[in-house]
């Protein structure tokens, strides 16, 4: 056994810059989870997420030398992530297609395609009505809802995972709730009234149904990563 397995994050890239070949492997062993869950949640197809990461992973394989340290690499892996996830639906909406909601080319329910690994919803068809509702939100709030609502994320760490103001990943989630709440009202017990747990701007906040968030712990300080996603800090929400 090496000490791979005690080094930091930044031990590792640092390590993998100059040349230990199996140092970025374990880098990647110990987020992959949450890349992972990430990726799927935002693109709703496990084959596309998982050519997403992949994307992602060479990604910083190659730019491992750009990272200025400023930051956390838990913080710039998932920029890397999240960016390759919104250049493929860009992509997927500059060239439409008909994909399976779900991911699963058996078609059936069942094998691996479906539940999500990191947070599973204990009823697969409004797993897949969620999944939907998520890919009809536009870009930048199923982004936002994704890493705060699903994951878990603080929104301070959202805001530098994406590159935008705090205020910027409240206002999205607040518009990615409401219309959630209106594509998802029909899932709600009836006599019951949506609930409000998070203290955004007034409106219609529906939680998730059907999900719960993946590691609410905090891996650890963040900062920005690569600048690319500053492109769509700018865009306001409709």
């Amino acid at each position: 056994m090496d000490g791979r397995a005690d080094a930091s994050d930044l031990e590792l890239l640092r390590a993998h810059v100059d040349g230990d070949r199996q140092a970025f492997a374990e880098l990647f062993h110990r987020h992959r989870d949450r890349l992972w869950a990430v990726a799927l949640r935002t693109l709703g197809d496990r084959e596309e997420a998982a050519d997403a990461l992949q994307d992602a992973l060479l990604n910083a394989h190659r730019a491992a030398a750009r990272f200025r340290g400023d930051s956390a690499v838990t913080t710039w892996l998932h920029r890397i992530v999240v960016n390759a996830c919104l250049d493929r639906i860009r992509r997927r909406q500059a060239h439409p297609t008909v994909p399976l909601p779900d991911g699963n080319r058996a078609g059936d329910g069942s094998g691996t395609g479906g539940i999500e690994p990191v947070a599973p919803a204990p009823d697969h068809d409004t797993a897949l009505v969620v999944r939907e509702a998520l890919a009809a939100l536009p870009l930048e709030q199923r982004a936002a809802l994704v890493l705060v609502d699903v994951q878990g994320y603080p929104v301070a760490e959202v805001a530098r995972i994406l590159g935008v103001a705090e205020g910027t990943v409240k206002s999205r989630c607040a518009r990615g709730r409401a219309r959630l709440a209106v594509l998802l009202g029909h899932l709600r017990p009836a006599g019951t009234s949506p609930p409000s747990a998070r203290p955004d701007p007034p409106g219609p906040t529906g939680e998730v149904p059907g999900v719960t968030p993946g590691n609410p712990g905090l891996a650890e300080g963040v900062g920005s990563g690569s600048g690319r996603f500053r492109r769509d800090a700018n865009q306001e929400d409709t």
